[in-house]
């Protein structure tokens, strides 16, 4: 997995991502897959533009990276994420074979902020039901993605 200065490139930009999702009426969530060190896929949230639920950026990234790269491949790639991805995402990243994820905004930290659903399952727990081992580094720049959390929800 990359270096710390790494964490925080890759995860601005999954901030940038998730604040044009923001911008554009849906919730704040941006994703990108890096494989061996270059960004080779992007996307954000689409729930509401979309009208599909399911329209996460880390699903969207799992069935790409499935049907684009090679099973070695896939091993290889990190998600970067600017909120951890929910029990759908990291079910679909794991069936992917994705080989890590790194968030800024941990679920629990983001319901316990804005009131949500605390019952999220942690993404490293839905990995282990899946018998995939992937690395999982946690709140990279936590205060700057709960700032983007905050800037959108009061639109």
């Amino acid at each position: 997995m990359s270096t710390d200065d790494d964490h925080e490139a890759y995860m601005e930009r999954a901030f940038e991502l998730a604040r044009e999702a923001g911008e554009r009426g849906d919730g704040p969530y941006g994703s990108l897959l890096v494989l061996d060190g270059e960004i080779v896929m992007e996307a954000n949230n689409h729930e509401n533009t979309d009208d599909d639920i399911a329209a996460h950026p880390e699903l969207a990234l799992a069935r790409r990276g499935a049907s684009e790269l090679t099973s070695e491949e896939c091993e290889r790639t990190v998600m970067y994420t600017s909120t951890e991805p929910c029990p759908m995402c990291s079910g679909g990243m794991a069936i992917a074979g994705l080989g890590g994820v790194v968030y800024s905004v941990a679920a629990a930290r983001a319901a316990e902020e804005f009131d949500g659903d605390a019952a999220m399952i942690p993404c490293g727990e839905v990995f282990e039901s899946f018998d995939h081992d992937a690395e999982v580094v946690r709140g990279v720049r936590e205060d700057d993605g709960l700032d983007i959390h905050r800037e959108y929800r009061s639109v």
